[in-house]
């Protein structure tokens, strides 16, 4: 079968290492890859399905592709969190889906693909979440320098407002020895930089029940001597132990940089929410962070209009990113999920309403940002290059995860590969989140 084959990816960074090894497969089965749908005789899209806005953008985008059916495109393949939660409205909505397949299908996918060629109608939801130990091929679709990781799946932290436990499974963590060897081959092909990736890795090792930990894996990865960075995503605060502080803090390799997810800083909130921090924790950690690992750069992601927040409510998120003055956080309204417990909650935010306090937070931060970057000016830092523009060179410090946070942009007159690293002094400040320099 010499198909072409697209495919694309919303949503997680975990749903694009699900796509990466979906295309590995279908390559070493004799199917093309094309990055051009318009070209593909099949074109698979990797949906999301964790709040509004991410639904929206997958049926928008699956009925953008339907509409490719007209042309070249024979079969429509959708796949991922939004096939595995609504699969019969799926069907019934858009009739050009020709196979619809949940989140542990991805070992799957060559037999989807080829009974889906062979005009079969196929529709296959069962089991949840995927994860291999086995060495599967990839084809990675970041810049060739950098690349996700993903060590488990799945989640086991019930909060109030989540689906994520119904589309992907309980928490399963992959074996350490399977994901160092991947890092090896990830850093053979010339990756520099590899971010650790699951729905809470913090809890990672803990269903291994062998003493393996996020720490332990860390510290056999920082031994790696072709990886320039070791970034760790989405840590529950909880989950932060004083061990993994300690690994973070020895090892250069390791970035200083953590993305907490902390939803929000108000104790009444945080209960309702079904977090299992309060408002002191959250203090208490970020106190205890600063202090025991220097330049370690804070990430987080908030909500707001949770049901039952109150305006005290959100003038207690402020002042608490007014004292810990995160280096990074991001901001979003909260919608209600089918299914979930707080979606049939009373004390409902209305709409206007959350937009409104989302704009007043993130205002708040934008300047907090800001201001950091400025306290940067005339210092040396580190940055790893990205790429080459009309008026210079752009790249990334330790301190900004690929995708989500800010960029430094510098003069050089060395010529850089994507990848390398290079020391630049800062000269100014490019919006809140940028920065520029010359190398």
């Amino acid at each position: 079968m010499s198909f072409k084959i697209c495919a694309v990816t919303l949503g997680c960074d975990k749903n694009r290492v699900d796509t990466e090894i979906m295309l590995g497969l279908l390559i070493d089965a004799g199917f093309q890859i094309t990055g051009d749908e318009r070209e593909a005789e099949v074109v698979l899209v990797n949906t999301c399905g964790f709040i509004d806005a991410a639904k929206e953008e997958s049926v928008n985008t699956i009925l953008e592709l339907a509409a490719l059916k007209e042309h070249r495109c024979k079969r429509l393949i959708v796949s991922g969190c939004l096939a595995q939660r609504y699969p019969e409205e799926l069907r019934a909505e858009i009739p050009e889906i020709d196979a619809l397949i949940g989140t542990g299908k991805v070992a799957d996918i060559v037999d989807i693909v080829r009974r889906s060629v062979a005009g079969e109608a196929v529709f296959d939801t069962e089991g949840l979440g995927f994860l291999s130990d086995a060495a599967l091929p990839r084809v990675r679709t970041t810049p060739i320098h950098t690349a996700y990781l993903k060590i488990a799946e799945g989640c086991n932290n019930r909060c109030g407002y989540c689906v994520i436990p119904s589309l992907r499974g309980p928490y399963r963590s992959r074996r350490p020895d399977s994901i160092v060897e991947e890092a090896v081959g990830l850093a053979d092909s010339g990756v520099r930089e590899i971010c650790l990736v699951a729905q809470d890795s913090t809890r990672y090792g803990t269903d291994l029940q062998n003493g393996t930990t996020l720490g332990g894996l860390l510290s056999r990865l920082a031994e790696i001597d072709r990886l320039a960075w070791i970034r760790v995503l989405y840590c529950y605060p909880n989950g932060i132990s004083n061990k993994l502080v300690e690994t973070i803090r020895t090892h250069r390799r390791i970035c200083r940089y953590l993305d907490i997810p902390m939803q929000h800083a108000s104790d009444p909130v945080l209960r309702r929410m079904g977090r299992p921090t309060s408002e002191d924790d959250l203090r208490r950690l970020v106190s205890y962070l600063r202090e025991h690992v220097d330049g370690l750069a804070i990430r987080s992601t908030f909500m707001l209009g949770f049901p039952g927040e109150t305006e005290d409510d959100v003038d207690r998120l402020i002042e608490f990113l007014r004292e810990s003055r995160l280096e990074r956080a991001g901001f979003f309204v909260f919608s209600p999920q089918d299914g979930t417990r707080a979606a049939q909650m009373s004390g409902q935010v209305p709409e206007r309403t959350k937009r409104q306090r989302l704009a007043r937070v993130a205002a708040v931060q934008q300047d907090i940002s800001l201001d950091r970057n400025r306290s940067l000016v005339g210092k040396q830092v580190m940055v790893m290059a990205e790429g080459e523009s009309r008026v210079g060179h752009f790249g990334r410090t330790e301190a900004d995860a690929p995708e989500i946070d800010g960029m430094v942009y510098f003069l050089t007159r060395k010529p850089l590969k994507p990848g390398e690293l290079v020391e630049v002094r800062i000269t100014g400040t490019k919006g809140a989140y940028g920065l520029k320099g010359k190398a």
